[in-house]
């Protein structure tokens, strides 16, 4: 569902015994079915699925031994239900399954929504300043919506722990950067311990959050500047609501061909219409109901930490034969530019000062 583009799919699982499955447990569902695999982008195997009643997508654990808590698409699976009759645009969701006997892992079926994605924060095929200024304000509008939920209305207050989010957040990720770590960084050494003399009293702000809110995660509608799905919610949770906006934003700071998102560093965003950070930040809070943000610099250095954290263990994991040592080396490369640029934005915070 994250492009729209897919790869012939060679089912490693038993077809006919998914048929028979969703027949017998998904209201008006009727095969035969043929399958495609989306193509980039996921962590959880997905496919699009052709039947005679219909498309649909499925979204499957991978195969294999998981860590704990990792890919659970259950949880994706809770929050999109949750979020069904809300503001949020999101895809339906019609099935869970639990039972690993009938493709190999845990599963759910959802709604095919057919839309467009893009990878370049530029937005460099939409045709008109106008147009990328629309999607950029569909994208804050929808993380308003989100961020305004009621999680105890639709059943999610229990989705998460409430409270100095910040705080565990650091300690989490400062403990996995520690065990993935292959050489010694003096940049993430740095920012780690800025981060941790800085961390900001808690505020008591709490709300559900996506943890993973960029670009290439909004599917829009293919005649018009309108989100019609956000999508991967595998990270999301209860959370501060900052992490998200700070998170956005930090993609916007980065640089071209630094992953799998064009930022927007070194770009004019007024000859595009694209709104300055500042712009995006103040129509958030114009929205939100508040004056501005403070610690917004420890917001944007924590969400470069984190990044550089999860790309450490990449490289961790591919260092140990999960895949080339070429490839662990490529990711492993993005960590300390990471770092740097977090110590940038506290330096050019301390020198305003």
């Amino acid at each position: 569902m994250k492009e729209n583009k897919y790869m012939a799919a060679i089912a490693p699982f038993d077809i006919e015994k998914l048929t028979s499955y969703l027949e017998c447990h998904l209201e008006g569902f009727v095969g035969p079915i043929t399958l495609d695999k989306f193509s980039g982008g996921q962590s959880n195997p997905t496919y699009k699925v052709m039947a005679k009643s219909g498309t649909y997508v499925l979204r499957s654990q991978p195969p294999g031994k998981l860590l704990k808590s990792a890919h659970a698409v259950d949880r994706e699976y809770k929050v999109l239900a949750a979020l069904k009759d809300s503001n949020v645009p999101v895809a339906q969701v019609y099935h869970l399954c639990e039972d690993t006997s009938i493709i190999g892992s845990m599963f759910y079926i959802m709604e095919f929504c057919d839309g467009s994605v893009y990878w370049s924060a530029s937005l460099a095929e939409i045709p008109t300043n106008t147009e990328r200024s629309q999607m950029y304000d569909a994208m804050n509008n929808a993380l308003v919506a989100l961020h305004r939920v009621n999680v105890d209305s639709i059943g999610l207050s229990e989705y998460g722990k409430a409270g100095n989010y910040f705080e565990r957040q650091y300690g989490r990720w400062s403990s996995q950067y520690r065990a993935s770590e292959l050489q010694k960084i003096d940049a993430m050494d740095n920012l780690s311990r800025w981060l941790e003399v800085n961390l900001p009293q808690d505020d008591g702000k709490v709300c559900l959050v996506h943890g993973d809110f960029r670009l290439d995660n909004m599917m829009f509608a293919k005649n018009k500047p309108e989100i019609i799905a956000i999508l991967d919610w595998e990270l999301s949770t209860l959370g501060h609501p900052y992490s998200d906006l700070a998170y956005q934003c930090m993609g916007l700071r980065m640089p071209q061909g630094m992953g799998s998102i064009d930022g927007l560093k070194g770009v004019d965003r007024t000859r595009l219409g694209i709104p300055s950070e500042a712009e995006y930040v103040a129509t958030y809070c114009q929205r939100m109901g508040i004056e501005k943000i403070d610690n917004w610099t420890f917001y944007l250095a924590f969400s470069f930490f984190r990044l550089a954290a999860i790309v450490q263990g990449v490289a961790k994991r591919a260092s140990q034969g999960n895949a080339s040592n070429e490839n662990a080396n490529k990711i492993g490369k993005f960590v300390e530019p990471l770092a740097q640029m977090a110590l940038q934005i506290i330096e050019q915070e301390t020198q305003a000062q």
